[in-house]
């Protein structure tokens, strides 16, 4: 009797340590549960090649030829500006170069013929006057030799005969110029000044290739800034066209995390906005963030401060449906 009660009793205990064993096993997975920490996340965002279209003339948005949202191709023509003060600036250099170009032709071309018949005929008679001069000269000196007149006279009409000659000179240097035209320089300076005139018209008319924008690249019109109507200045943005085929990831990550980022390293990371879709990515750019962005320690021993790293990827595949802006997530549990 008394070993069949020794033996309940040792069952009870037994059973009484199972079952204390067993709560404290059930409490001890609800405490791991409950307790265990998060998986560190990683959270990023999406990026693309943006691109500000703008002009180098200031006006007025005469039309818009696209809508945001819309598909463009590189060369397509955006916006229509108008500037009247831009061809009023045309005008008056075409006008200009007329101007020069008529300058340079009349040295060109020289005296008109009216003007060489003029001096011809000038020159004809000053060379008349010499030699009618010099008929003079010699019956006077004749006569002074003989002693017939005094030296005055004689001096008299020798000083008529040397002005005569130069007269003659002279005439005849005035008709060779009116043949001749203008001096080389002359007409070089002729030249140039219809150079710089073109020179003018040449950059204004550059600038009126800038009163139609077109697109520097392919891509998505994102953001159109002025409305129809509206002035813009010189270097304002008119819109952003964003290129959905140049996208890459960028996150923010502290340098005690940082050995999981390699270069080059293949990390996988899920995408909310395309249903938690997971991606491949391959790490292609580290930097050091500024001072701003360093983590400081909390603590006053055992612990320092941590720089902060941008770190850019890019997909390793296509990933349709991605867009500037979108959340990527990293899980540190499955880099």
């Amino acid at each position: 009797m008394t070993t069949s009660n020794s033996k309940k009793s040792k069952l009870k205990v037994l059973a009484a340590f199972l079952i204390l064993i067993g709560v404290v096993v059930i409490i001890g997975l609800i405490g791991y549960f409950i307790l265990k920490p998060e998986p560190l996340v990683i959270q990023g965002q999406v990026e693309a090649t943006e691109v500000r279209v703008s002009g180098k003339l200031a006006g007025r948005v005469l039309e818009l030829y696209v809508k945001e949202g819309m598909q463009v191709q590189k060369g397509d023509t955006l916006v229509q500006l108008d500037s009247p003060e831009l061809f009023a600036k045309l005008s008056q250099a075409e006008a200009a170069e007329n101007a020069a170009q008529a300058q340079s032709n009349k040295a060109t071309k020289g005296a008109r013929q009216e003007q060489i018949t003029a001096a011809f005929e000038m020159w004809k008679k000053a060379e008349a006057g010499v030699s009618i001069a010099e008929k003079s000269y010699n019956r006077v000196q004749s006569l002074f030799d003989k002693g017939v007149i005094a030296a005055q006279k004689r001096d008299e009409v020798e000083a008529q005969y040397k002005a005569a000659v130069a007269t003659a000179k002279a005439a005849k240097s005035q008709y060779d110029m009116a043949v001749n035209g203008a001096e080389q320089e002359d007409k070089q300076a002729a030249q140039a000044l219809v150079d710089r005139a073109k020179g003018a018209v040449s950059e204004v008319s550059a600038y009126l290739n800038e009163v139609h924008l077109t697109a520097p690249i392919s891509g998505e019109i994102s953001e159109i800034f002025p409305k129809q109507g509206e002035l813009i200045g010189t270097g304002s943005p008119v819109m952003n066209i964003v290129d959905l085929n140049d996208i890459w990831f960028t996150f923010n990550v502290r340098e005690d995390l940082l050995y999981k980022f390699k270069q080059g390293a293949v990390i996988k990371a899920n995408v909310p906005a395309l249903n938690n879709q997971e991606v491949e990515i391959r790490v292609n750019y580290i930097k050091a963030l500024g001072s701003y962005a360093t983590w400081k320690a909390t603590k006053l021993v055992g612990d320092y401060d941590t720089k902060t790293f941008e770190v850019r990827a890019v997909p390793v595949k296509t990933v349709e449906g991605l867009r500037p802006g979108m959340s990527v997530l990293i899980t540190w549990d499955e880099i």
